[in-house]
């Protein structure tokens, strides 16, 4: 999968910061990339899930493709001629009508 992200969960997880005289509490820190981290992983996950998702769906609709060309080839190989014949008589039909209902 194309990688679309700047930040990866180890990327966050090895993050050193500086520390200043009046820097932030390296614990509040600390615990807000915990959740930072749990929530990347999170996501992570569910991303994974629906790829997998999309694979399995996307080989169903192949499959279903496949059987729709498998089945018009069968109907048309069934019905072609009959319905070739039908519209032929059909034809036939409205030409008498007409040659019949124009006297």
């Amino acid at each position: 999968m194309e990688k679309r992200f700047k930040l990866s969960v180890e990327d966050v997880l090895e993050k050193q910061f500086n520390i200043d005289f009046k820097g932030y509490s390296s614990g509040e820190v600390d615990e807000f990339l915990d959740l930072v981290i749990a929530d990347y992983q999170q996501y992570n996950k569910m991303i994974e899930e629906l790829g997998d998702h999309l694979q399995e769906y996307e080989r169903q609709i192949n499959t279903l493709k496949a059987k729709v060309v498998e089945l018009e080839g069968k109907q048309g190989l069934s019905t072609n001629e009959p319905n070739g014949n039908n519209l032929d008589i059909l034809k036939r039909l409205s030409r008498l009508e007409n040659e019949v209902f124009r006297r």
